[in-house]
């Protein structure tokens, strides 16, 4: 339809509507969408775009991050679990060498670090300024603490 030739009041109201719509719509690359579903923890959507290969769970997105990374950050243990499900490598590194366990010592989150050592997380892997996961826990996370061992003057 080109609105300069037709009067909008000759046209049927759904014809507007259509016009309308794909007017305003946007269309957002399927890796930017997915991100954002991880970061929300839409456990749904995630799943539908894995499945239908919308996506690569591999992809280092413009923030640096793969989508592990990302749902370590966002502390949400059960997207963590659905990522890895689908494949997404626990040993993944981002653009700093930062594998997930270092993001979820960094940030604090043992329920993530205690999931991802059991699946036999590297806690000895270095990033690119040669600290290991153990070495990013702040003084004030026991629980990190006690999970790597460590006491509170280490």
């Amino acid at each position: 339809i080109d609105s300069r030739n037709v009067r909008i009041g000759k046209l049927e109201p759904t014809i507007i509507f259509i016009y309308l719509l794909k007017l305003r719509s946007v269309h957002f690359p399927n890796d930017i969408v997915f991100q954002d579903y991880v970061r929300q923890g839409e456990l749904e959507r995630i799943g539908r775009f894995i499945r239908a290969r919308r996506v690569s769970l591999s992809t280092i997105y413009l923030s640096g991050m793969a989508a592990l990374h990302e749902a370590v950050l966002s502390g949400n243990l059960d997207c963590v679990k659905l990522l890895v499900q689908h494949g997404a490598d626990i040993h993944q590194r981002d653009e700093e060498g930062w594998t997930p366990l270092h993001m979820a010592c960094s940030d604090g989150f043992p329920h993530i670090a205690r999931f991802l050592l059991s699946l036999g997380a590297d806690p000895t892997l270095e990033n690119d300024c040669g600290e290991k996961p153990s070495d990013l826990i702040e003084p004030d996370h026991l629980e990190l603490l006690q999970l790597f061992g460590l006491s509170v003057n280490d």
